[in-house]
């Protein structure tokens, strides 16, 4: 498998995962072209892409669809819940539904519930040829029935979204400041911390920090957290990369 970030942040997400011929896409929240343009750069064409997993419907999330769609017809993988949202102002026709799991193609895909403030959100679980990558943003906790299930996989794409003194002392007004540090709002760098130093095991490769706040965090915030933490923990990643908002990452390998 191999992953690239093409954006990150709340001016739009989406997330390349490629196994053998298969390319799927998690979120289009940034505009179509934008996303065309990153695709392009690391030599795959918009119509190769074989489907779009949607995490849930706010716009950083979804901004992009409509138009992706009108050109290329690509496949929406998506639960009940976020098609019936959706549908009015999207009209998907090529979809499927997801309930707990499918398969596409070479790929096993696991979707497993967030809590963020939408009438439904998610997490996936993508596996192929022996190698997984949990995707996981937009959400103010974890429920531990699903930390077995997201322990000790190869790569991680994670949401570290604030720091929490940076985002109290910040000018966002307090019913704000409520919402990001609440249970359906957006793990903080010391929370993502916590959670990765707990699922990372012996096979985890990468991290990827995402969701970053342009505001209430820094790159450098968000990767010393993690660091001090795993190695409190005594634990290690081989490579920990940093999602941007307007700058794609490199495309890495899942070994």
């Amino acid at each position: 498998m191999k992953v690239c970030v093409l954006s990150s942040g709340s001016g739009g997400n989406c997330t390349l995962i490629e196994s053998g011929k298969t390319k799927i896409l998690v979120d289009l929240g940034t505009s179509s072209l934008y996303a065309e343009k990153r695709l392009r750069e690391i030599n795959i064409e918009p119509e190769e892409i074989d489907g779009i997993f949607i995490t849930h419907t706010h716009v950083d999330h979804i901004k992009g669809i409509k138009v992706f769609l009108k050109k290329y017809n690509t496949k929406l993988y998506l639960s009940e819940i976020i098609l019936k949202e959706i549908y009015n102002e999207i009209k998907p026709q090529n979809y499927e539904i997801i309930d707990s799991e499918i398969n596409l193609n070479d790929f096993n895909v696991t979707m497993f519930k967030i809590s963020h403030d939408t009438e439904d959100a998610n997490g996936f679980i993508f596996e192929s040829n022996g190698r997984s990558v949990v995707y996981v943003t937009d959400t103010g906790y974890l429920n531990i029935r699903n930390h077995k299930l997201l322990t000790n996989r190869n790569m991680y794409v994670f949401e570290s979204n604030h720091d929490v003194e940076m985002l109290m002392n910040g000018h966002y007004p307090y019913h704000i400041k409520q919402r990001i540090l609440g249970d359906k709002g957006h793990l903080s760098n010391k929370d993502s911390a916590y959670y990765l130093s707990k699922f990372v095991g012996n096979n985890t490769k990468c991290v990827i920090l995402a969701h970053l706040s342009k505001d209430n965090n820094t790159k450098e915030l968000a990767l010393e957290t993690l660091q001090d933490c795993l190695k409190k923990c005594n634990k290690d990643v081989e490579k920990i990369l940093i999602a941007e908002q307007d700058k794609r990452t490199e495309l890495i390998e899942v070994w």
